[in-house]
This record gives C-alpha cells, sequence and structure tokens, in this order.
C-alpha cells in the first residue's frame, strides 16, 4: 500500500517568488499537496489568495489554503475557492479553521467570539453552504447563445435556500460550478467533536506513534466515516546527521509528533506507521526553506524507493486522492 503526501507551509513573506519557488519544488517532488497556514492574527499574506498566485506556475501539485469560518462568510469562501480551482484546473481544496481568540475577534471589532461547541457547529452549517453553493450551477449552465442572447441556461442555476442557526443564504454562486464539482474539504482533527460534527474530504490528525494513529483511525472508521481520508501530521526537523537535526529542533513544541533525524530515519518511520491504516501523511517542514528542500530533495526518493509513494498523474486533487467524483445535488431535481 502507498501513502498520500502532503507537506503544510506556514510561512508569512510577502515575497512572492518565495512561494512560487517553494511550491515550484514541491510539485516536481510529485507531492499530492500542500497546504497554506493562515489565521487572522498571523502577520502575513492571505492564504487563499497565495494559492492562487502560485496555481498558474504549477503543473500538479494540489492547493489547499486554510480559511477561517468564525468571521468570514461562506459565500465569499464558496467564491474564493471555486475561483482558484478554475485558475488551478481542478487543483483547490479548502482547510477549514475556526478562531476562539478573543484578540482576534478584536481585529474586526464585531461579536465576541464563540465557545468552541458554537463554532465548530458554524463551521459545520459554513461547509453545508459552501458545498451547496458549489452545486448551485449545472455543469452546462453555460450556453452561450447567441440567437437568443443567452449567456446561461437559468434552469440550470438553482437556489440553495439554507436556513440554519448561524446562516441563512438563498444562492445561488456567482461562480460557475468548480471543475472538480467539489474542492477536496479538510480539517485538522484533534478530537472526535471534530470528525462527528464536521464532514469533510479529509482529517488531518495528529498521533504520537503508530499505535494512537489506528487508534484514531478506528475511531474516525467507527463515526462512520469510512471513506474519508485520515492523514497523519508530523513536525520534521532534517539533516544530514542525528546530532544536528536534534539541535535544529530545540525545545519545539508542537500539537504534532515532532521528528528530528536523516531523511533516511523519516522514511523508516514513515514505514513503520503504514500498517495503522492512515491515507496519508502531511509533513510539517520544521523550517520552510531547509526542511522542505529535504524533503523534496532527499526523503520523497525514498519514500519512492521503498513502495511507500507513488506520484499521481491525475490532473485534478479529488481524483489523485482516490476521492469519488462529485454528482451534483440538484441535476437530477432539473431534469425531473
Amino acid at each position: 500500500m502507498t501513502l498520500h503526501v502532503a507537506v503544510a507551509l506556514t510561512g508569512s513573506s510577502f515575497d512572492a517568488s518565495r512561494w512560487v519557488d517553494q511550491i515550484r519544488r514541491a510539485d516536481e517532488a510529485g507531492i499530492d499537496f500542500a497546504t497554506f497556514d493562515d489565521t487572522f492574527g498571523r502577520s502575513g499574506p492571505d492564504a487563499v489568495l497565495v494559492a492562487s498566485r502560485v496555481a498558474p506556475l504549477t503543473r500538479s501539485i494540489g492547493l489547499v489554503p486554510v480559511a477561517t469560518t468564525t468571521r468570514t462568510e461562506p459565500f465569499h469562501l464558496s467564491t474564493a475557492l471555486a475561483t482558484l480551482d478554475h485558475v488551478s484546473h481542478g487543483r483547490a481544496g479548502w482547510q477549514v479553521r475556526i478562531s476562539a481568540d478573543p484578540a482576534e475577534a478584536e481585529l474586526l471589532g464585531r461579536r465576541a467570539p464563540l465557545g468552541v461547541d458554537d463554532l465548530i457547529s458554524e463551521a459545520a452549517d459554513a461547509v453545508e453552504v459552501v458545498r451547496r453553493l458549489w452545486d448551485s450551477w449545472q455543469d452546462d449552465a453555460i450556453i452561450k447563445d447567441v440567437p437568443t442572447g443567452r449567456y446561461i441556461d437559468r434552469d440550470r442555476l438553482h437556489y440553495i435556500d439554507f436556513t440554519g442557526e448561524h446562516f441563512t443564504v438563498k444562492g445561488p454562486s456567482i461562480v460557475p460550478r468548480p471543475p472538480q464539482g467539489q474542492p477536496v474539504i479538510a480539517a485538522l482533527a484533534h478530537a472526535a467533536q471534530i470528525w462527528d460534527r464536521l464532514d469533510v474530504d479529509v482529517y488531518f490528525t495528529t498521533p504520537s506513534d503508530v499505535d494512537s494513529a489506528a487508534t484514531i483511525v478506528r475511531q474516525i472508521r467507527a463515526h462512520g466515516r469510512t471513506d474519508k481520508l485520515v492523514f497523519a501530521d508530523l513536525v520534521v526537523f532534517l539533516a544530514g546527521d542525528q546530532e544536528t537535526a536534534i539541535r535544529r529542533r530545540a525545545a519545539t513544541t508542537s500539537d504534532a509528533a515532532v521528528f528530528a533525524g536523516t531523511p533516511e530515519q523519516l522514511a523508516g518511520l514513515i514505514a513503520g506507521w503504514e500498517p495503522s491504516g492512515i491515507s496519508g501523511i502531511r509533513l510539517r517542514p520544521g523550517d520552510d526553506e531547509h526542511d522542505l528542500t529535504a524533503i523534496t530533495r532527499d526523503l520523497i526518493p525514498l519514500l519512492r524507493e521503498r513502495g511507500l509513494f507513488t506520484p499521481s498523474a491525475e490532473p485534478d486533487l479529488r481524483t489523485r486522492l482516490g476521492l469519488p467524483a462529485a454528482v451534483n445535488r440538484y441535476e437530477g431535481a432539473a431534469r425531473a
């Protein structure tokens, strides 16, 4: 069994050339997708815009920016991410994030932050709204009928009529249906309340070892998420020898396991985690420059040699990850 491999980029540089260079290296190595970190309280560029900037300059890597549901309207999320899917020709994704930080709430001067349970409920509603808006245009809605002067067939656009505790959204979207139909949605899942209440395609988890990885996979499957992908997150500091890598790690702490060693040792660790049932590994470089280079130049060839990773030739992210084709929920009703 081969694993999917992703990288998490956390840089805050406003130098577009640095982002382009990093993503191109990951793209050329055949890595399945990259996530772009973002929070309201972080000084740095907007993750969705960074992904859109690098999209035309990359070939096959999936582009999965973080975007919060806490203070962003789901209508705007749907259009921004649909646009990213169009400009990347079907390689877009979205990592859902919530924010309970009062300091971030103060930046916008709106409401006081909700409790975590309410924030997760709001995120679940936002995911549902975004998914419905992506489906609100049928694939063949654009007809460009010159004799009648119609650009779209209005019968192939649909109101979503969503009414929930947190949003009321009528729709339809103002952006045509994304090339993937449904761009890949992911979430960092530290606990059951995430995989129980957020219906996403990919769960990023933070096991400490192979046994905890296997336990997490069993728990997610027991919640009925049998068709979802489960990735294990791992912070990595790489060097030519373990002592140097450990010095580089210093006193680093993280929600995920932290590895310090050589690429060969990391390949061995990943091989040891493969029997746990995880779908893939998301590598968080300790340093976006040094460790991303070591991942793409040294680790990926080792994983390929050991049969742990095979770059995909599929053009869109859903297919690349083995997810089913996205069927438009409104198409059958329209034909009826």
